[in-house]
């Protein structure tokens, strides 16, 4: 069996976003306006203050993410 390399973050790579209330670093990819992917790692879940259900978005992170797709700081690959 062969296995084919994966390809689906060359047109959209992870890129780093921080939140402007704590500062945690995490990396995005808008895939679409409405998909966005984000990358947790231990010390931007440690540094956030806004998140209260681990599956959720911290308002404040989700913001510097959508104003970082509408300055073009991450590419919004649609």
């Amino acid at each position: 069996m062969t296995s084919r390399q994966d390809e689906r973050l060359l047109d959209g790579p992870l890129l780093p976003v921080a939140c402007r209330r704590c500062a945690a670093r995490v990396l995005v990819r808008k895939s679409s306006w409405e998909q966005t992917s984000i990358q947790w790692n231990a010390e931007a879940r440690a540094a956030c203050v806004g998140i209260e259900h681990p599956h959720d978005t911290c308002p404040a992170l989700r913001s510097a993410i959508q104003e970082a797709a509408l300055t073009g700081a991450i590419k919004v690959v649609e």
